[in-house]
């Protein structure tokens, strides 16, 4: 199975190639967040403020300088992620992509869609042919993406709905490997520990639904609207060794410094910045 088929409906008008339809779909994409939802890091930029040298520099380097990998980002995605083991500590992900092949997608994470978000990982994105080549030991890494698709969790804002149901309908089917680097989910400020290994939602009742509501009322994203309009959108059964925390297999690093990440939901995030889940509250 191809990751893009030869040809995708862009529109009722007009059928185009797979990386053409791709960039077509996301031709309206602003990635640095539209009007009214942009999303702000819940923690400071470490340091002194940037000194005036460092800024000239700055935009000397970005009038002067090419810069293709980045250029190439041009997919932004909105999702949710959770340590893998620890299925309650979840975080908003905002993932900007690039298409590297009809079956490889790869995407840095970010706690925010404004300038100064935080780059909070890496993910990797392949279609269910690339997986089923993985070695037994390699799948317990990767995550399905098909309950992210239909429950609407996952988003592509600021493009079109015909274009985000084409580009969810090739996403239904893939499998990601994703790493945390900075856990601003736990308000660090600086990057410490090891990198985490992160999981996506396989079934309803799983995220929680005030992490989700923050962001739907920061975005505007009505979910069941979204899961209503996908209930078109063919899956196939999750392929044998994705999604293995389910089955009491949760790989995760030792982080070697002692201290470790708290693995435990904490307070909500304050207003306009990314979301997160949060601890039950004890009756009064």
């Amino acid at each position: 199975m191809r990751l893009f088929p030869e040809r995708v409906l862009v529109s009722d008008a007009a059928r185009v190639s797979p990386r053409l339809a791709l960039s077509a779909a996301l031709a309206g994409l602003v990635l640095t967040g539209c009007a009214g939802d942009d999303t702000r890091s819940s923690v400071p930029s470490p340091g002194k403020p940037t000194s005036a040298t460092l800024s000239v520099l700055d935009a000397g380097a970005a009038t002067l300088q090419s810069r293709p990998p980045v250029e190439a980002l041009n997919a932004y995605l909105d999702g949710f992620h959770f340590y893998n083991g620890h299925p309650d500590v979840q975080m908003e992900a905002h993932h900007y992509c690039s298409v590297l092949s009809e079956e490889f997608i790869q995407c840095v994470i970010y706690d925010g869609n404004v300038r100064d978000a935080k780059l909070m990982g890496v993910e990797y994105i392949i279609s269910a042919d690339l997986f089923n080549q993985l070695p037994e030991g390699e799948k317990r890494l990767w995550h399905s993406h098909a309950h992210e698709v239909k429950s609407g969790q996952l988003v592509a804002p600021g493009i079109p709905a015909s274009a985000e149901h084409a580009l969810m309908a090739k996403l239904a089917n893939t499998y990601g490997k994703t790493w945390h680097t900075w856990h601003t989910d736990q308000d660090k400020r600086l990057p410490l520990g090891v990198p985490q290994l992160m999981m996506g939602f396989t079934a309803d009742g799983q995220a929680d639904p005030a992490m989700v509501e923050q962001r739907n009322r920061r975005m505007a994203i009505d979910t069941e609207k979204k899961r209503s309009e996908r209930a078109d959108i063919q899956v196939q059964p999750v392929l044998k060794g994705a999604d293995a925390w389910q089955h009491g297999d949760a790989v995760q690093l030792a982080d070697p410094t002692g201290r470790g990440h708290v693995m435990q939901p904490g307070k909500p995030s304050p207003p306009g910045t990314n979301s997160r889940s949060v601890a039950p509250q004890a009756d009064p």
